[in-house]
C-alpha cells in the first residue's frame, strides 16, 4: 500500500504519467490495467487545467477517496474502481464556461444550472467508453447527497452505495481545502467540522465521513444525540 492507503503501483502510475506513441487517427487501441491508471491520471490533470482554482484536485480526491474506502472496509477492488472514478469524476467540468467556473460572485439561476449539469456530463463522457463505462455512475453521483438534496439525479438514501458517499465526501472535503473564486481555502479542521455538520444536517453519513477523515489525519467528534423535548446536554 502507498502512503494513502491506495495500491502502491497505482498511486505511483498516476504520478509517473504514461504517454501512449499512438496514431490519434486509430480507434482499435485498448488500454487495459495499469496504464490504465496513468491515462486516467493524464484525464484528471487535463481536467483541472479548466481553471486554476482546480489544479491537482482530481488526483488529489482520487487518492483520498481510494484510500477512505478501505477505512470503511470495502475491499481492494472497490477501492481501486473508486478511484479510478475519482480522477475522471470532473471531467465534465469542461462543459461549463470559464466565466461560470470562475465567478467571484454569486451564480444567478442559469448559471447555477449550468454548474449542476456537470455530473452529468461526466456521466456520459465515460458511458461512452467500453472501458471507462463502469465508472460512469459512480462519477457522476460525487454531488449527490444522503437527504436528496444533490444533484444531478437528487438520489438519496439507500439510492447511495457507499462507495459513492465515499467519494463524494472525499470530494467535499478536498474541496473545501482548496481556494475557490467566491471564498479562500478553508483550514483541515475548519473542513472537518463543516464535513461533520453535513452529517448533522443528514447530508452526509457518519461511515463515509470518518472514513475520509480518518485518513486525512482529521479527529472526529461523538455523534449528535437528540434529546427529548429539546433538551440540551445541560439540562439533561
Amino acid at each position: 500500500m502507498g502512503p494513502t492507503g491506495y495500491p502502491a503501483e497505482l498511486s505511483v502510475a498516476w504520478r509517473q504519467r504514461t504517454w501512449l506513441p499512438v496514431d490519434p487517427s486509430r480507434s482499435d487501441v485498448l488500454i487495459a490495467h495499469p496504464p490504465l491508471d496513468g491515462a486516467l491520471g493524464a484525464v484528471a490533470d487535463f481536467t483541472d487545467l479548466k481553471s486554476p482554482f482546480f489544479r491537482g484536485h482530481s488526483s488529489g480526491v482520487a487518492e483520498l477517496a481510494a484510500a477512505a474506502a478501505g477505512a470503511a472496509g470495502l475491499s481492494g477492488v472497490e477501492a481501486a474502481e473508486i478511484g479510478r472514478a475519482a480522477l475522471v469524476h470532473d471531467v465534465g467540468r469542461v462543459g461549463i464556461p470559464s466565466g461560470v467556473s470562475d465567478r467571484p460572485g454569486p451564480l444567478n439561476t442559469d448559471q447555477w444550472e449550468r454548474v449542476r449539469l456537470h455530473p452529468y456530463l461526466s456521466e456520459r463522457v465515460l458511458h461512452r467508453c467500453a472501458l471507462l463505462g463502469p465508472f460512469a455512475v459512480l462519477a457522476g453521483s460525487h454531488h449527490e447527497r444522503g437527504d436528496g438534496s444533490g444533484y444531478h439525479r437528487g438520489s438519496s438514501g439507500e439510492q447511495l452505495p457507499l462507495g459513492a458517499r465515499v467519494l463524494a465526501a472525499a470530494d467535499a472535503y478536498h474541496a473545501m481545502g482548496e481556494d475557490r473564486p467566491h471564498r479562500p481555502a478553508l483550514t483541515p479542521n475548519d473542513a472537518a467540522s463543516q464535513l461533520l455538520d453535513e452529517v448533522d444536517a443528514g447530508r452526509f453519513g457518519r461511515p463515509e465521513v470518518d472514513a475520509v477523515l480518518d485518513v486525512a489525519g482529521q479527529a472526529g467528534r461523538p455523534p449528535r444525540v437528540e434529546r427529548p423535548a429539546g433538551l440540551t446536554e445541560r439540562e439533561v
